[in-house]
């Protein structure tokens, strides 16, 4: 049984969610619109300002999709209404990111700056030249950009040079010693 699966997700204020008969789930709110369909043998009601997933079959299968699609519901609904953001740093002597249009450009210690192209529904704001802060709708979207942007240059292990999340902790080694 579900303990995920089973809880309803409730709807807040200037949030509209339809569901066709096919499964396709298309949530609107004050910060966008986010569409997606639900698996086979999952089906989904809106009743009284809360969204019910329930499954239709008993197997493996259908009983791990059935909390998958909850929360996923969730996230849509909690996308459009509040929205996500992620936040990284940079840290290392003359690292240093700016938003230049629709382009990131990174300063990571490379002979050559890095340019990341911003998807269409990401904001990609930088504060301090170090801090960088991913906002969207999609969650999945801003994890996966967040992640793309890390992975130019992971935090290393020696200096902690790199990019990383805020509040990460990186596990420091300790170098070569002199004899």
């Amino acid at each position: 049984m579900s303990r995920i699966g089973n809880k309803a997700v409730e709807i807040p204020d200037k949030v509209k969610v339809n569901i066709d008969d096919d499964g396709a789930v298309s949530v609107e709110g004050p910060k966008g619109k986010l569409h997606w369909k639900l698996p086979r043998h999952i089906r989904a009601s809106v009743k009284d300002n809360r969204v019910s997933v329930v499954r239709e079959a008993e197997t493996h299968s259908v009983k791990a999709l059935h909390g998958l699609s909850r929360s996923l519901v969730h996230n849509m609904v909690q996308g459009v209404s509040e929205g996500f953001s992620k936040q990284l740093e940079i840290e290392g002597v003359g690292f240093r990111a700016a938003v230049q249009g629709s382009t990131l450009n990174l300063s990571l210690g490379f002979s050559h700056p890095i340019p990341f192209a911003i998807p269409r529904d990401i904001k990609i704001t930088v504060a301090d030249n170090t801090k960088i802060t991913v906002q969207g709708v999609d969650k999945k979207l801003v994890g996966q950009v967040a992640a793309d942007i890390r992975r130019f240059y992971p935090p290393e292990p020696y200096k902690g040079k790199g990019v990383r999340y805020a509040g990460e902790q990186i596990r420091r080694k300790v170098g070569k010693t002199v004899q």
